[in-house]
């Protein structure tokens, strides 16, 4: 209490900054946040590039952090010890207390001290939590869920994410697996999702599912424009191509985005009915569908959950696209260094 009393005291000069770290398969995000709240400062994105291995990826966040510090320094004249540290959201599953990655299909790490080789790469405190669950947390701190007390949290990306915060603060479990809403099982004899199991929604409604199932409709001889759209090369399909589809009126990219919506709408119902949040948020690229994907989605919601509790839930886009997981990040930070978001 006395070193965030003490933080409130100080004057520009004297700001303190929280670095967030948001490493997803795709992208790395990286950027700074006064360790108070407020905007995201210093922002910088890279692909992860995991491809050429995790020493790699370690020493890119590295690079990226140190020039996002570089760059806020400079505009505020500031010095190397306002920064507190650095929180670090990365795929799951994870052990927080050892800062080790147990396991990530996305990236193919095992058994990783990501936590630790960071810290000792910039010389700062470091903190380690899933990516989804920084995302839902951001939300909560400074997005779209920063009214409610009980909010879920869902991360559609190159994997499905998840997240929950309870009374302001983010339900681990006993493993820290908790939250892993992307391999709750929906469809019991379905594909094969890269966990190992078989029926997640993340095998139907991450960005790479989305394309798949276009393309599949695409080899069995569905007309639509998303074939022209990629000049016949399928492995060009992405979830974003869908959406441009949708956009452009297509039939079979509608239906697509509808089966989408259905096959969220059913994982979010069993978490209503399960947890009865005030909020569910959605974030990731797939939300750019607006109401073409939450107009369903709702619907299937509707048709599946208890009332009461489908009644007193919204169901949102989150409100920090594109740094919800740097904000989180840094809010994971806070949380566990200062006692208190």
């Amino acid at each position: 209490n006395r070193t965030w009393n003490s933080t409130r005291r100080m004057g520009h000069k004297d700001k303190r900054w929280i670095v967030g770290v948001d490493l997803g398969g795709t992208n790395i995000v990286v950027g700074l946040l006064p360790i108070e709240g407020g905007d995201v400062l210093g922002l910088r994105i890279m692909p992860t590039d995991s491809g050429r291995g995790a020493k790699f990826v370690v020493n890119r966040i590295v690079e990226m952090v140190e020039a996002s510090i570089t760059d806020v320094l400079k505009e505020c004249n500031g010095r190397r010890d306002q920064i507190a540290g650095v929180g670090i959201g990365s795929p799951g599953p994870l052990d927080t207390k050892s800062g080790l990655v147990i396991n990530t299909p996305n990236l193919g790490w095992r058994n990783f001290p990501l936590r630790d080789l960071v810290s000792n790469a910039l010389n700062l405190p470091a903190t380690l939590d899933n990516d989804a669950n920084c995302a839902t947390y951001g939300e909560w701190w400074l997005g779209a869920g920063k009214d409610v007390d009980t909010l879920v949290g869902l991360t559609l990306g190159t994997g499905i994410g998840g997240g929950i915060v309870l009374g302001g603060q983010i339900y681990h479990g006993i493993s820290d697996v908790a939250g892993e809403i992307g391999h709750m099982t929906i469809e019991a004899n379905g594909r094969r999702c890269k966990c190992g199991n078989y029926g997640c929604l993340e095998a139907y409604a991450s960005g790479p599912a989305i394309a798949l199932r276009a393309s599949e409709g695409i080899e069995a001889g569905v007309g639509t424009v998303l074939q022209d759209m990629v000049d016949g090369r399928l492995e060009d399909i992405t979830a974003a191509t869908v959406y441009e589809g949708v956009v452009a009126g297509d039939p079979f990219a509608t239906e697509v985005m509808k089966d989408t919506a259905k096959f969220l709408g059913a994982g979010i119902a069993n978490i209503i009915n399960i947890l009865n949040p005030e909020m569910v948020v959605i974030a990731g690229g797939v939300t750019r569908a607006g109401d073409h994907l939450f107009i369903p989605l709702r619907a299937e919601v509707r048709r599946r959950a208890f009332r009461s509790a489908e009644e007193r839930c919204s169901i949102v886009s989150g409100e920090l696209p594109g740094t919800a997981g740097v904000v989180g990040a840094a809010a994971v930070f806070k949380k566990e260094t200062y006692g208190r978001v």
